[in-house]
Parts: structure tokens; C-alpha cells; sequence
């Protein structure tokens, strides 16, 4: 049954569903949109993407036409979206549904952009072309390993929250940390603008660990088996290497099968296990997002919707 948001003194409310991947964020973001009238934001950097659908699990066609979708199939797959970014436009859209007295769900699984929505980014020095080519020289030449142990030697809290395959996201840090002589962790700390107007309700999705890893194999072999290599050897065709999706998740082994590298069966066991290492990853990060309402099991399952929804109820 849906239901209007009330009239309220209070600042209006922001649901954030918020896990691992695999773990059903957007049934959960469905349900509730579907009870509160709700429109969803998505917080998926891959997913922002237009032409990558299989290997990221978008939301289908009838469920996006059901219920309002915001910031997805929106980017050129050779853009580039950073989490400044992503605040930016994720913000003026929360504006514009809190106008309309809807409300805003923002849904998805990559940490940094959420970060940057809620809590803001500090402002890094300007980016340097030179810089960021010669470290990518090194990275090709000496491995992504060796351009994580210089920013371990820069700024070892930094390392410890980006990982080393994560090459752009460790270029960035060297080259702050460099430009700015001083750590890029100091520099999060300052000059940072939470997201204002809003009250702000996190829901975390954490299954059991056995049942999130068989339901991240179950979720590899469908892209597989519904033609993630073809979708991949097309946009590989159109766009060439320099579409920064296909290094992501399922992407990546694809593309190494269709080089050679790697069989279909390799692929899809890299698949496995670079997604469950993924997850492992995000939960650690969403382990440090505060006030969380934990809810102990998958957003599919209509027992957590249900708690989900109580957990709403009260601050609508």
C-alpha cells in the first residue's frame, strides 16, 4: 500500500540502502519506494553508464518504469564521473524529489560516492595530466602493486582505504599528496560540506556470508550465461579499451577471455571471485558508515522489507 509523506516541521528524510553486492539493494529500494512513494537515486558508479546493463544489474526496463530511477544510464561509457561529481548532481536531485514531497532512496554499493553524497569531499588540488601520465607509465610497466607501495610510503591511511588494483583512485592520491606535501588523509578532514536539509536514515543490508557468496556465483553465471561476453566484445568494438566500465567487475574477465587470457570457465571463476572480494571490501567500508540499522539478511526477502519499512515508519 503506498502511502504520502506527511506534513512535518522536521527536516524531510533520506533512505539509504546501503551493502555488499549481491545482497538485494534494489528489491529493498523497490519496496520501500513502492510504500512511500519514494523515487530511487542511484549510487552505483558502473551502473551511471548508458550501453552497460548486463554486467552491472540494473534495475529492468518495467521495474525503472514503475518507479522513478535518478543518475542511471546518464554517463558517456568514455566520461568520467568522480565522487565530487556524483555529490553534486545526487544532491540537486535529492533538491528536486524532496520538492515534488517524494521520497528520495538513495541505493547502490560504491562507498566513495556515497561518502562524498553524505559527507562531503575535501577540495584537492587541481589535477595534473604530466603527472598522472607518468605514473600510469609506471603502473603499465612495474605493475598497480608498485604504485600502491609509493602511496603506502606517502600516506599509509589512504592505501589502507584504496585498493591497489584501483589504479585511478591510487594515481589521484599520489598526486594530491604530492601536490599538496602533505597526506591526502589531513586534507579529508578539512574543507568537507555534509549534505545539509535533510535527516538521514541508513539501512545496511549483511547476509550471511555463505549465503552472499553463493548468491554472488548465482549473479556471475547469469551475466555469463545471458551474454556478457557478447555485450562486452560490442562495446569493447565501439568504444576500444578506453571505456573505463570495462575494467569493472564481470567486465574485466570478459574482456580477458575475449583477449585469450583466460578461458570461459577462468573467466567466469575470476568473475567469482573478484566479485566476492569486492563485497568483503565493501563491507568493511559500510562498517564505518554511522548509525546504521542493520538488517540481517537479503533485500529480496519480504521479512526484511517488513523490518525495513518499520524502521521508516517512525520518521516519516
Amino acid at each position: 500500500m503506498e502511502r504520502a509523506l506527511k506534513s512535518t516541521d522536521r527536516e524531510p528524510l533520506v533512505v539509504v540502502v546501503l551493502g555488499p553486492t549481491a545482497s538485494g539493494k534494489t528489491a529493498l529500494a523497490l519496496a520501500i519506494a513502492r510504500r512511500f512513494r519514494g523515487e530511487i537515486v542511484n549510487c552505483d558508479s558502473v551502473a551511471m553508464y548508458r550501453e552497460f546493463e548486463i554486467g552491472t544489474a540494473k534495475p529492468s526496463a518495467a521495474k525503472r518504469a514503475e518507479v522513478p530511477h535518478h543518475l542511471l544510464d546518464c554517463v558517456d561509457p568514455l566520461a568520467d564521473v568522480s565522487a565530487g561529481e556524483y555529490a553534486r548532481q545526487a544532491r540537486q536531485v535529492l533538491r528536486e524529489i524532496e520538492r515534488r514531497r517524494q521520497l528520495p532512496i538513495v541505493s547502490g554499493g560504491t562507498g566513495l560516492y556515497l561518502r562524498a553524497l553524505l559527507e562531503g569531499l575535501f577540495s584537492g588540488p587541481e589535477r595534473s595530466e604530466e603527472l598522472r601520465n607518468k605514473l600510469r607509465a609506471r603502473a603499465e610497466q612495474n605493475g598497480a602493486q608498485h604504485l600502491h607501495r609509493i602511496l603506502r610510503r606517502l600516506d599509509s591511511s589512504a592505501a589502507s582505504r584504496i585498493h591497489a588494483n584501483d589504479v585511478p583512485k591510487v594515481i589521484r592520491a599520489i598526486e594530491v599528496c604530492l601536490a599538496a606535501r602533505r597526506p591526502m588523509t589531513e586534507l579529508w578532514q578539512q574543507g568537507r560540506e555534509p549534505l545539509h536539509g535533510f535527516r538521514i536514515l541508513r539501512l545496511g543490508l549483511n547476509p550471511e556470508r555463505e549465503v552472499l557468496y553463493a548468491r554472488i556465483n548465482q549473479r556471475a553465471a547469469k551475466m555469463f550465461d545471458e551474454g556478457l561476453i557478447a555485450e562486452t566484445e560490442r562495446l569493447l568494438n565501439k568504444y576500444g579499451e578506453q571505456a573505463r566500465p570495462l575494467t569493472s567487475l564481470g567486465y574485466k574477465q570478459a574482456v580477458q577471455f575475449l583477449r585469450g587470457e583466460l578461458d570461459r570457465e577462468s573467466a567466469l571463476a575470476a568473475a567469482h571471485q573478484a566479485h566476492r572480494n569486492y563485497a568483503k571490501r565493501q563491507i568493511t567500508w559500510f562498517r564505518r558508515e554511522p548509525d546504521v540499522h542493520w538488517l540481517a539478511g537479503l533485500g529480496d526477502d519480504p521479512a526484511i522489507q517488513a523490518e525495513a519499512i518499520a524502521a521508516i515508519e517512525p520518521q516519516i
